[in-house]
């Protein structure tokens, strides 16, 4: 190309010639528009649902079916909804365990002779697939009420490859400043400690091949989990040393007020996701959240146990309010996401896969898990009720969903196949 732009000169005016290919300009040629990224997000909640109010009629499936007292908020999105019933995790025995299994089927809980260890959750086989180009490939929000919330054990939603708890971020505040605020640290100095570290691990590990040779079998599987973990690591420093010098991005919304609890937690962590997608850094989120502080923000009194053990009168009414204001917030999180426009003229909710539920149905009852799901990401038959034979894997709906955003898993924990009723 020529460098020299050639001008009209006059004796009062400097006039720029257009970009002419005679001069050696070639015709602007407009970017190709880039196709979105598809992403996940998984919301789950403790305590169950209200079990008469919130599933939809058993009688009324397919397109043509009516949304439960439960699920009214969601009314005005009720052709981009799906909900499912039918579904259980096969390994799931703690009747208050509401997150632990929800993800995972847990397919190695049961193995003789082993203490418990869960399986790798779908948001990670998801993280695998969509996260080599983003500065996070997951992230992980949970709430500092998890315990009172009936989640059960775990550190958030996730759990990676060993089926060990990946830790999640208990406020927005946190997760803010992990999304969007740049280290203070010298750049020389986070060089350093990345090279200390890979110098660590790879010391570890030259030490661990060493004795790899004679042992027993218990102690071969014991080390190979440990060279997976060592690999997870090696994992995660790569991607710290990719995105070192790369400035995080601006934020679209405010700095959250520190202290928000309940429901405006949850509608500020609603916000940070949508940013998170919308700045893509991070394809891939899951959330665990709280109901012990929704109650309280509802001026409700009554414990989040006794609530969710509900009999006629406070503790159903209880129960039922925590049943619509969920659903209320999470029509909310779905009008940010269909008013939020992509590079292409989309919607952001046309290229997400959202799933919403529970692994308790309601009391001690572990069958039926609550699932909902919505957004175009993967691309779902949505608008429609299920009711599949009982006790189905859930795992072969997060299977469905996972072949929907391309991550072709032969299997996801006891899983049996793919839900043909969700395939568009």
């Amino acid at each position: 190309m020529n460098t020299r732009r050639q001008f009209l000169r006059s004796s009062t005016a400097l006039i720029a010639l257009p970009f002419l290919e005679s001069l050696g300009f070639k015709a602007f040629t407009a970017p190709k528009t880039v196709t979105p990224p598809k992403r996940m997000i998984f919301l789950g909640f403790g305590w169950g649902v209200s079990n008469e109010t919130w599933f939809p009629d058993v009688k009324k499936t397919g397109p043509d079916w009516e949304l439960s007292e439960g699920l009214l908020p969601l009314s005005r999105h009720q052709k981009d909804i799906t909900v499912i019933q039918g579904c259980s995790n096969k390994f799931s025995n703690e009747a208050h365990w509401g997150s632990t299994f929800w993800l995972t089927g847990a397919n190695r809980y049961a193995e003789p002779g082993q203490s418990f260890h869960n399986s790798i959750s779908a948001d990670q086989v998801a993280a695998a697939h969509l996260g080599a180009d983003t500065r996070f490939a997951s992230i992980q929000l949970n709430t500092a009420d998890a315990e009172k919330s009936g989640h059960g054990p775990g550190l958030s939603l996730a759990w990676d490859g060993r089926g060990k708890p990946l830790a999640g971020l208990e406020n927005p505040v946190a997760a803010f400043h992990r999304l969007f605020s740049d280290d203070t640290t010298p750049l020389s100095a986070r060089q350093a400690m990345l090279t200390q570290k890979r110098s660590v691990l790879d010391a570890v590990l030259e030490d661990a091949k060493r004795v790899q040779n004679g042992l027993t079998k218990t102690d071969t599987d014991k080390l190979d989990e440990y060279f997976q973990s060592v690999r997870e690591i090696e994992v995660r420093l790569g991607k710290d040393e990719q995105w070192l010098s790369v400035p995080k991005v601006k934020p679209p919304v405010s700095e959250p007020k520190p202290g928000l609890v309940g429901k405006e937690e949850i509608k500020v962590m609603y916000d940070i996701i949508v940013a998170a997608l919308q700045t893509d850094a991070t394809r891939v989120l899951t959330y665990r959240q709280p109901v012990a502080t929704l109650l309280q923000s509802l001026d409700l009194k009554v414990a989040p146990h006794d609530m969710s053990h509900y009999s006629p009168g406070e503790r159903m009414a209880a129960s039922q309010l925590r049943d619509a204001t969920q659903s209320e917030l999470l029509a909310g999180l779905i009008d940010k996401l269909k008013a939020t426009e992509e590079a292409d003229g989309t919607r952001l909710f046309d290229n997400v896969s959202l799933a919403y539920g529970s692994n308790i149905r309601t009391i001690h009852y572990l069958d039926n898990c609550p699932t909902l799901l919505t957004g175009g990401g993967a691309n779902l038959k949505l608008g429609q009720h299920l009711v599949l034979p009982k006790d189905t894997p859930l795992a072969n709906v997060w299977l469905t969903a996972l072949h929907g955003i391309g991550a072709d898993a032969e299997r996801h924990g006891d899983s049996t196949g793919l839900v043909k009723e969700l395939i568009a």
